[in-house]
Protein backbone atom coordinates (compact mmCIF):
# COMPACT_ATOMS: atom_id res chain seq x y z
CA UNK A 1 0.00 0.00 0.00
CA UNK A 2 1.38 3.46 -1.09
CA UNK A 3 1.73 6.11 1.38
CA UNK A 4 2.82 9.92 0.70
CA UNK A 5 6.14 10.93 2.19
CA UNK A 6 6.59 11.54 6.17
CA UNK A 7 6.94 15.28 6.06
CA UNK A 8 3.76 15.48 4.30
CA UNK A 9 2.36 13.88 6.57
CA UNK A 10 2.41 16.52 9.52
CA UNK A 11 0.35 19.19 10.72
CA UNK A 12 1.52 21.84 8.19
CA UNK A 13 0.76 19.97 5.85
CA UNK A 14 -2.15 18.33 7.08
CA UNK A 15 -3.67 21.54 7.64
CA UNK A 16 -2.37 23.54 4.45
CA UNK A 17 0.15 25.68 5.97
CA UNK A 18 2.78 26.55 3.59
CA UNK A 19 6.29 25.40 4.10
CA UNK A 20 9.55 27.43 2.66
CA UNK A 21 12.50 24.34 3.21
CA UNK A 22 11.02 21.81 0.51
CA UNK A 23 13.86 19.06 -0.67
CA UNK A 24 14.66 17.97 -3.95
CA UNK A 25 13.74 14.59 -2.37
CA UNK A 26 10.61 15.25 -1.07
CA UNK A 27 9.50 17.03 -4.35
CA UNK A 28 10.27 13.74 -6.17
CA UNK A 29 8.55 12.00 -3.73
CA UNK A 30 5.51 13.63 -4.28
CA UNK A 31 5.53 14.04 -7.94
CA UNK A 32 5.75 10.28 -8.29
CA UNK A 33 3.33 9.02 -5.85
CA UNK A 34 0.10 6.75 -7.72
CA UNK A 35 -1.85 9.10 -9.24
CA UNK A 36 -5.04 8.86 -7.34
CA UNK A 37 -3.01 9.28 -3.49
CA UNK A 38 -1.07 12.27 -4.97
CA UNK A 39 -4.55 14.25 -6.49
CA UNK A 40 -6.03 13.16 -3.33
CA UNK A 41 -3.57 15.12 -1.48
CA UNK A 42 -3.71 18.04 -3.47
CA UNK A 43 -7.26 18.06 -3.37
CA UNK A 44 -7.56 17.90 0.06
CA UNK A 45 -5.34 20.74 0.70
CA UNK A 46 -6.66 22.58 -1.94
CA UNK A 47 -10.30 22.66 0.41
CA UNK A 48 -8.86 23.98 3.04
CA UNK A 49 -7.61 26.75 1.57
CA UNK A 50 -10.17 27.56 -1.44
CA UNK A 51 -13.36 26.90 -2.75
CA UNK A 52 -12.84 23.87 -4.83
CA UNK A 53 -15.70 25.30 -7.32
CA UNK A 54 -14.91 28.12 -8.18
CA UNK A 55 -11.98 29.20 -10.61
CA UNK A 56 -10.70 33.11 -11.04
CA UNK A 57 -10.91 34.60 -14.38
CA UNK A 58 -8.36 37.10 -15.48
CA UNK A 59 -7.61 38.81 -19.19
CA UNK A 60 -4.04 39.55 -20.42
CA UNK A 61 -3.64 42.42 -22.39
CA UNK A 62 -0.36 43.31 -24.49
CA UNK A 63 0.15 46.84 -24.67
CA UNK A 64 3.47 47.25 -25.90
CA UNK A 65 4.63 44.67 -28.37
CA UNK A 66 8.07 42.92 -29.96
CA UNK A 67 11.26 44.67 -30.18
CA UNK A 68 11.96 43.01 -26.53
CA UNK A 69 16.43 43.02 -26.35
CA UNK A 70 16.43 39.85 -23.99
CA UNK A 71 16.81 37.01 -26.05
CA UNK A 72 14.44 34.39 -24.00
CA UNK A 73 14.25 31.26 -26.82
CA UNK A 74 10.81 31.14 -26.28
CA UNK A 75 9.45 34.60 -26.79
CA UNK A 76 7.67 35.65 -30.02
CA UNK A 77 8.49 39.25 -29.00
CA UNK A 78 12.86 39.11 -28.86
CA UNK A 79 14.35 41.08 -30.98
CA UNK A 80 16.70 38.60 -31.73
CA UNK A 81 14.32 36.25 -33.73
CA UNK A 82 12.85 36.28 -37.20
CA UNK A 83 8.98 35.62 -36.05
CA UNK A 84 5.57 36.86 -37.19
CA UNK A 85 5.34 39.50 -34.78
CA UNK A 86 6.10 43.81 -35.37
CA UNK A 87 6.73 45.86 -32.84
CA UNK A 88 4.36 48.30 -31.65
CA UNK A 89 4.64 51.68 -29.74
CA UNK A 90 2.55 51.61 -26.02
CA UNK A 91 -1.10 51.66 -26.41
CA UNK A 92 -3.16 54.75 -25.62
CA UNK A 93 -4.72 54.84 -22.29
CA UNK A 94 -8.07 55.27 -23.61
CA UNK A 95 -7.86 51.66 -25.38
CA UNK A 96 -6.51 50.16 -22.79
CA UNK A 97 -9.27 50.98 -20.40
CA UNK A 98 -11.96 50.39 -22.69
CA UNK A 99 -10.29 46.81 -23.18
CA UNK A 100 -10.28 46.41 -19.58
CA UNK A 101 -13.87 47.45 -19.35
CA UNK A 102 -14.69 45.05 -21.51
CA UNK A 103 -12.66 42.67 -20.71
CA UNK A 104 -14.55 43.33 -17.00
CA UNK A 105 -17.84 42.81 -18.54
CA UNK A 106 -17.34 39.57 -20.03
CA UNK A 107 -16.40 38.25 -16.55
CA UNK A 108 -12.85 39.10 -16.03
CA UNK A 109 -11.92 40.08 -12.46
CA UNK A 110 -8.12 40.45 -13.04
CA UNK A 111 -7.48 42.59 -15.77
CA UNK A 112 -2.97 42.47 -16.45
CA UNK A 113 -0.74 44.62 -19.05
CA UNK A 114 2.44 43.48 -20.53
CA UNK A 115 5.04 45.14 -22.07
CA UNK A 116 7.28 43.63 -24.01
CA UNK A 117 11.01 45.69 -22.40
CA UNK A 118 14.07 44.65 -20.68
CA UNK A 119 13.07 46.98 -17.85
CA UNK A 120 10.52 50.31 -18.67
CA UNK A 121 11.71 53.56 -18.64
CA UNK A 122 10.73 56.47 -16.06
CA UNK A 123 8.67 57.95 -19.13
CA UNK A 124 7.06 55.02 -19.83
CA UNK A 125 6.42 54.05 -16.50
CA UNK A 126 4.45 57.87 -16.08
CA UNK A 127 2.14 55.92 -18.68
CA UNK A 128 1.80 52.92 -17.20
CA UNK A 129 0.94 54.09 -14.18
CA UNK A 130 -2.05 56.24 -15.38
CA UNK A 131 -3.37 53.10 -17.37
CA UNK A 132 -2.94 51.33 -13.65
CA UNK A 133 -5.01 54.09 -11.94
CA UNK A 134 -7.48 54.26 -14.99
CA UNK A 135 -8.13 50.29 -14.72
CA UNK A 136 -8.59 50.29 -10.68
CA UNK A 137 -11.41 52.77 -11.55
CA UNK A 138 -13.06 49.99 -13.06
CA UNK A 139 -12.95 47.75 -9.78
CA UNK A 140 -10.70 45.21 -10.75
CA UNK A 141 -7.63 43.96 -9.81
CA UNK A 142 -4.59 45.22 -11.58
CA UNK A 143 -1.51 43.26 -12.63
CA UNK A 144 1.47 44.30 -14.80
CA UNK A 145 4.29 42.93 -16.71
CA UNK A 146 6.79 45.33 -17.86
CA UNK A 147 10.52 43.63 -17.07
CA UNK A 148 12.67 43.95 -14.36
CA UNK A 149 12.28 46.98 -11.86
CA UNK A 150 13.86 49.25 -9.36
CA UNK A 151 12.82 49.47 -6.08
CA UNK A 152 11.78 52.86 -7.03
CA UNK A 153 9.64 51.96 -10.05
CA UNK A 154 7.98 49.00 -7.75
CA UNK A 155 7.05 51.62 -5.52
CA UNK A 156 5.43 53.89 -7.98
CA UNK A 157 3.72 51.31 -9.72
CA UNK A 158 2.24 50.20 -6.38
CA UNK A 159 1.34 53.84 -5.37
CA UNK A 160 -0.73 54.11 -8.87
CA UNK A 161 -3.02 51.06 -7.80
CA UNK A 162 -1.00 47.76 -9.10
CA UNK A 163 -2.03 44.93 -7.01
CA UNK A 164 0.32 42.26 -8.92
CA UNK A 165 3.61 42.29 -10.51
CA UNK A 166 4.11 39.60 -12.87
CA UNK A 167 8.06 38.20 -13.23
CA UNK A 168 8.36 34.55 -13.81
CA UNK A 169 11.19 32.59 -13.06
CA UNK A 170 10.32 31.01 -16.45
CA UNK A 171 12.34 27.23 -15.08
CA UNK A 172 14.61 26.07 -12.85
CA UNK A 173 17.77 27.39 -12.72
CA UNK A 174 19.79 24.37 -13.68
CA UNK A 175 18.05 24.55 -17.09
CA UNK A 176 17.46 28.90 -17.19
CA UNK A 177 20.88 28.99 -19.23
CA UNK A 178 19.77 27.28 -21.96
CA UNK A 179 16.55 29.29 -22.34
CA UNK A 180 17.68 32.94 -21.57
CA UNK A 181 21.43 34.65 -22.12
CA UNK A 182 20.49 38.26 -21.40
CA UNK A 183 18.98 38.17 -18.04
CA UNK A 184 20.13 35.93 -14.93
CA UNK A 185 17.89 34.26 -12.68
CA UNK A 186 19.01 36.66 -9.93
CA UNK A 187 17.62 39.45 -11.51
CA UNK A 188 14.51 37.89 -11.55
CA UNK A 189 14.75 37.47 -7.76
CA UNK A 190 16.01 40.78 -7.23
CA UNK A 191 13.00 42.35 -9.61
CA UNK A 192 10.58 39.93 -7.16
CA UNK A 193 12.18 41.34 -4.31
CA UNK A 194 11.71 44.95 -4.96
CA UNK A 195 7.74 43.82 -5.78
CA UNK A 196 7.32 42.76 -2.25
CA UNK A 197 9.11 45.72 -0.83
CA UNK A 198 7.33 48.33 -2.77
CA UNK A 199 3.78 46.07 -0.65
CA UNK A 200 2.80 44.57 -4.28
CA UNK A 201 1.16 41.06 -4.41
CA UNK A 202 3.43 38.44 -6.73
CA UNK A 203 2.28 36.45 -9.61
CA UNK A 204 5.21 34.14 -10.63
CA UNK A 205 5.41 30.75 -12.42
CA UNK A 206 7.17 29.46 -15.44
CA UNK A 207 7.14 27.40 -18.56
CA UNK A 208 6.65 23.12 -18.88
CA UNK A 209 7.29 21.79 -22.79
CA UNK A 210 10.43 23.96 -23.31
CA UNK A 211 12.38 20.80 -23.44
CA UNK A 212 13.43 20.22 -20.01
CA UNK A 213 13.55 17.13 -17.64
CA UNK A 214 11.19 16.36 -14.98
CA UNK A 215 13.64 17.63 -12.83
CA UNK A 216 13.88 21.02 -13.82
CA UNK A 217 10.21 21.25 -13.37
CA UNK A 218 10.00 20.56 -10.09
CA UNK A 219 13.43 22.95 -9.47
CA UNK A 220 10.84 25.84 -10.35
CA UNK A 221 8.28 24.43 -7.95
CA UNK A 222 10.98 24.04 -5.42
CA UNK A 223 12.76 27.24 -6.58
CA UNK A 224 8.87 29.30 -5.86
CA UNK A 225 7.89 27.56 -3.02
CA UNK A 226 11.29 27.78 -0.82
CA UNK A 227 10.97 32.14 -1.25
CA UNK A 228 10.47 33.70 2.22
CA UNK A 229 6.53 33.96 1.25
CA UNK A 230 4.93 32.53 -1.69
CA UNK A 231 3.97 34.04 -4.93
CA UNK A 232 -0.13 34.84 -4.40
CA UNK A 233 -0.20 33.53 -8.22
CA UNK A 234 1.25 30.72 -9.76
CA UNK A 235 0.85 30.45 -13.68
CA UNK A 236 1.57 27.51 -15.13
CA UNK A 237 2.42 27.90 -19.00
CA UNK A 238 2.33 25.23 -21.00
CA UNK A 239 4.38 26.11 -24.69
CA UNK A 240 3.25 27.15 -27.62
CA UNK A 241 4.21 26.41 -30.60
CA UNK A 242 5.86 30.43 -31.82
CA UNK A 243 7.55 30.65 -35.03
CA UNK A 244 11.30 31.34 -35.39
CA UNK A 245 12.79 30.92 -31.67
CA UNK A 246 15.20 28.57 -30.58
CA UNK A 247 13.09 26.52 -28.13
CA UNK A 248 11.13 24.78 -31.32
CA UNK A 249 14.38 22.59 -31.60
CA UNK A 250 14.11 21.33 -27.77
CA UNK A 251 10.36 21.60 -27.65
CA UNK A 252 7.99 18.82 -26.03
CA UNK A 253 4.65 18.99 -25.21
CA UNK A 254 4.35 17.51 -21.80
CA UNK A 255 2.11 14.18 -21.28
CA UNK A 256 -1.43 14.92 -20.08
CA UNK A 257 -0.96 12.96 -16.79
CA UNK A 258 2.73 14.65 -16.02
CA UNK A 259 1.22 18.12 -16.32
CA UNK A 260 -1.37 17.36 -13.50
CA UNK A 261 1.20 15.88 -11.28
CA UNK A 262 3.08 19.47 -11.92
CA UNK A 263 -0.57 20.76 -11.01
CA UNK A 264 -0.69 18.95 -8.76
CA UNK A 265 2.71 18.98 -6.55
CA UNK A 266 2.46 23.03 -7.06
CA UNK A 267 -0.88 22.87 -4.82
CA UNK A 268 0.87 20.83 -2.44
CA UNK A 269 3.98 23.02 -2.11
CA UNK A 270 2.28 26.51 -2.09
CA UNK A 271 -1.32 25.89 -0.34
CA UNK A 272 -2.23 28.96 -0.34
CA UNK A 273 -1.44 30.45 -3.82
CA UNK A 274 -3.62 30.39 -6.71
CA UNK A 275 -2.77 28.27 -9.74
CA UNK A 276 -3.44 29.22 -12.65
CA UNK A 277 -3.39 27.42 -15.90
CA UNK A 278 -2.17 30.43 -18.54
CA UNK A 279 -0.80 29.62 -22.05
CA UNK A 280 -1.17 26.24 -23.81
CA UNK A 281 -4.86 25.96 -22.82
CA UNK A 282 -5.76 25.93 -26.69
CA UNK A 283 -4.08 22.87 -26.68
CA UNK A 284 -5.79 20.90 -23.53
CA UNK A 285 -8.52 18.61 -24.06
CA UNK A 286 -11.56 19.73 -21.65
CA UNK A 287 -10.87 16.11 -20.00
CA UNK A 288 -7.11 17.59 -19.19
CA UNK A 289 -8.56 20.86 -18.17
CA UNK A 290 -10.91 19.57 -15.96
CA UNK A 291 -8.39 17.14 -13.87
CA UNK A 292 -5.88 19.95 -13.73
CA UNK A 293 -9.08 21.98 -11.69
CA UNK A 294 -9.30 18.55 -9.38
CA UNK A 295 -5.40 18.76 -8.86
CA UNK A 296 -5.75 21.96 -8.18
CA UNK A 297 -5.72 24.48 -10.37
CA UNK A 298 -7.76 27.19 -9.71
CA UNK A 299 -7.73 30.53 -12.25
CA UNK A 300 -7.65 30.89 -15.99
CA UNK A 301 -6.81 33.95 -18.79
CA UNK A 302 -9.80 34.37 -20.50
CA UNK A 303 -9.99 35.71 -23.87
CA UNK A 304 -8.67 34.11 -27.44
CA UNK A 305 -5.60 35.48 -27.17
CA UNK A 306 -2.61 35.97 -24.93
CA UNK A 307 -0.36 38.27 -25.79
CA UNK A 308 0.75 36.91 -28.96
CA UNK A 309 -0.31 33.25 -28.80
CA UNK A 310 -3.97 31.69 -29.10
CA UNK A 311 -5.87 30.55 -25.89
CA UNK A 312 -9.44 28.95 -26.00
CA UNK A 313 -12.23 31.37 -26.81
CA UNK A 314 -14.72 33.08 -23.73
CA UNK A 315 -17.61 30.96 -24.83
CA UNK A 316 -15.80 27.31 -25.01
CA UNK A 317 -14.52 28.22 -20.61
CA UNK A 318 -18.21 29.26 -19.79
CA UNK A 319 -19.60 26.00 -21.04
CA UNK A 320 -16.85 23.91 -19.69
CA UNK A 321 -17.00 25.03 -16.29
CA UNK A 322 -20.60 24.90 -16.73
CA UNK A 323 -20.44 21.21 -17.03
CA UNK A 324 -18.12 21.28 -14.27
CA UNK A 325 -20.45 23.14 -11.90
CA UNK A 326 -18.08 25.48 -11.55
CA UNK A 327 -18.31 29.28 -10.81
CA UNK A 328 -16.71 31.99 -12.24
CA UNK A 329 -17.28 35.82 -12.78
CA UNK A 330 -18.24 34.23 -16.13
CA UNK A 331 -21.61 32.99 -14.60
CA UNK A 332 -22.54 36.89 -14.99
CA UNK A 333 -21.18 38.13 -18.02
CA UNK A 334 -23.43 39.59 -21.24
CA UNK A 335 -22.88 36.75 -23.99
CA UNK A 336 -22.41 40.06 -26.12
CA UNK A 337 -20.32 41.52 -24.14
CA UNK A 338 -18.03 38.55 -23.87
CA UNK A 339 -17.29 37.82 -27.74
CA UNK A 340 -16.57 41.82 -27.43
CA UNK A 341 -14.15 41.40 -25.40
CA UNK A 342 -12.58 38.37 -26.72
CA UNK A 343 -11.94 40.49 -30.13
CA UNK A 344 -10.99 43.84 -28.37
CA UNK A 345 -8.32 41.76 -26.22
CA UNK A 346 -5.85 40.72 -29.79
Amino acid sequence: MSTAPDTIDDNRNTFGQPRHNWTRPEAQALYDLPFADLIFQAQGIHRRNFDPNHVETASLLSIKTGGCPEDCGYCSQSAHYETDIKATRLMDQSAVVETARRARDAGASRFCMAAAWRNPKDKDLDRVCEMVSAVKGLGMETCATLGMLTEDQARRLQQAGLDFYNHNVDTSPEFYGRIITTRTMQDRIDTLGHARNAGLKVCCGGIVGMGEQVGDRLGMLMLLANLAVHPESVPINMWNEVKGVPVNDTAERPDPIALVRVIAVARIMMPKSVVRLSAGRQYMTDELQALCFVAGANSIFIGDVLLTTKNPQTDRDAKLLGRLGMTSKLDTAAPAEAQIAVQAAV
